[in-house]
């Protein structure tokens, strides 16, 4: 059984089960590897799974394969409280228990019997006097027998920490620097809800500290509960990790990162043909810089990952950047990886022999499996159906432009130059009223891969074919 060194660096990622993660999930998680592998730490998984009823077990299968696909591989070993990795909070009950007792019994914790109606009715209330609601404490001076006699009434009661007032909760934070909280504007808050399962602020960070977590890089979002946590972890006498609170993703119009900016879950990215390292590198920088702007491997991005690099600042959302990643991912990776990525369907229509030279001739010209399925079918296909603008410029380009093809590729088969040269000195054509009705005959498209790497690509007789029905479409 693996055990861990207690002086490593270890970060963690904490997703809760309830749905497929997005960008801004996954995001936090190759940041907390990336300063794991950055100092040689651990990189932990924890199931954040107690709301029993969102937290689906399909969810827990789908964020393992996701971490898996992108390379984001947990430690798995005994932690230090002798739990094993991945950790699931709902085995973890028992232990949330004896920390509970421990509060009440030294008076830093009470049962709360407020209903939601009245806590809403008093946040009301502190609001139109001008006041920040937060929780007053009308519980925590309930008697024993006032206690005893709610539950025999078969009350359910929240359990709430009794924060101590007039202190001040201070922290560097590892992205934003001296964080300060005043405990009076904080509030008795709960740590366990009425049905018994724990709350957030409680489970995560008993859980980070007994599983020996040292360091935390998680949302801004997250930046006020931290003092909250802060103040439990001191009370129940227990070591506290570093925190550093990363700028939230925002869409082109600065709000939150949804749907309707075109994020997209990492399983959808997966299965529409996106490469986990251009994930990985465009998600790297977005919040973070580095000097490096060239496709890195997660080694090479976590050799240079910092804290003091972590900006501020939102991060906004690109898919233009993150195609841009993917288009540099499809430069450098190896052939046989290509191929297999461009799926079954490009295999069934790319002759084999042909294999190396159509991935050399397409690869600038795809960013989806379903481009270099189009140039498959572009390139291979017996017939191309021209319409629209193809059809015009083709019928532009006149019958004699045609023959003048059909002689010139059956004088230099496998030599564009000449070829070009030959077509342009029988027909007086030039430019783009050379190139753009031979580019669309041979391959139905007004851009595309290089002439001369199409032209071995395709052979003699099927280029010929191709001008042959355009001049029949002419004729």
């Amino acid at each position: 059984m693996r055990t861990m060194n207690l002086n490593t660096l270890k970060t963690r990622f904490a997703p809760s089960p309830t749905g497929l993660i997005h960008l801004g999930n996954v995001r936090t998680a190759l940041f907390n590897w990336l300063m794991a592998k950055s100092q040689q730490g651990h990189f932990l998984l924890r199931i954040e799974d107690t709301d029993q009823e969102r937290s689906k077990t399909e969810y827990v299968q789908a964020l393992e394969e996701d971490l898996s696909w992108l390379g984001l591989n947990w430690w798995q070993g005994t932690l230090d409280d002798g739990s094993q990795t991945p950790c699931m909070q709902s085995d973890r009950s028992a232990v949330y228990h004896d920390y509970y007792q421990k509060l009440e019994e030294s008076g830093l914790a009470y049962p709360c019997f407020c209903s939601g109606t009245e806590l809403e009715v008093s946040r009301k209330v502190q609001r139109a006097s001008g006041r920040a609601p937060r929780y007053e404490g009308r519980c925590g001076f309930l008697g024993k027998e006032e206690v005893q006699a709610k539950l025999d009434q078969g009350l359910k009661p929240t359990l709430r920490f009794r924060v101590p007032r007039g202190e001040t909760v201070e922290f560097e934070d590892l992205v934003r620097g001296t964080q300060k909280f005043a405990s009076d504007e904080i509030g008795d808050f709960i740590i366990r809800r009425a049905d018994g399962t724990p709350a957030f602020f409680f489970s995560n960070a008993i859980d980070d500290s007994l599983t020996g977590v040292t360091c935390v890089l998680r949302g801004e979002d997250h930046l006020t509960n931290t003092p909250r946590q802060l103040m439990l972890l001191q009370a129940l006498k227990l070591r506290a990790p570093e925190y550093g609170h990363i700028s939230m993703i925002v869409g082109d119009d600065g709000s939150p990162l949804s749907k309707r900016h075109g994020s997209r879950s990492v399983a959808e990215l997966r299965q529409n043909g996106y490469l986990p390292n251009a994930v990985n590198n465009y998600l790297a920088r977005l919040g973070h810089y580095y000097k490096d702007n060239q496709c890195m491997s997660l080694d090479e991005l976590a050799a240079q990952f910092g804290a003091s690099n972590l900006g501020r600042a939102p991060a906004r959302y690109d898919v233009a950047q993150l195609d841009y990643w993917q288009k540099e991912v499809i430069a450098q990776i190896d052939v046989e990886s290509l191929w297999l990525w461009m799926g079954e369907e490009v295999h069934s229509l790319v002759p084999l022999d042909k294999k190396e030279a159509f991935i050399d001739a397409v690869r600038p010209n795809i960013k989806l499996p379903h481009d270099a399925l189009l140039w498959a079918h572009h390139l291979f296909a017996k017939m191309l159906d021209l319409q629209g603008d193809a059809l015009q410029i083709v019928q532009q380009a006149g019958a004699d432009f045609f023959k003048a093809a059909i002689e010139a590729v059956t004088a230099h088969p496998s030599d564009f130059k000449l070829l070009n040269k030959q077509i342009k000195e029988t027909t007086g054509a030039k430019g783009r009223g050379l190139f753009q009705p031979l580019r669309i005959a041979m391959t139905g498209e007004h851009n595309g891969p290089e002439m001369s790497a199409l032209l071995s690509l395709m052979g003699e007789e099927r280029i010929r074919q191709r001008f042959e029905h355009c001049l029949e479409i002419i004729s």
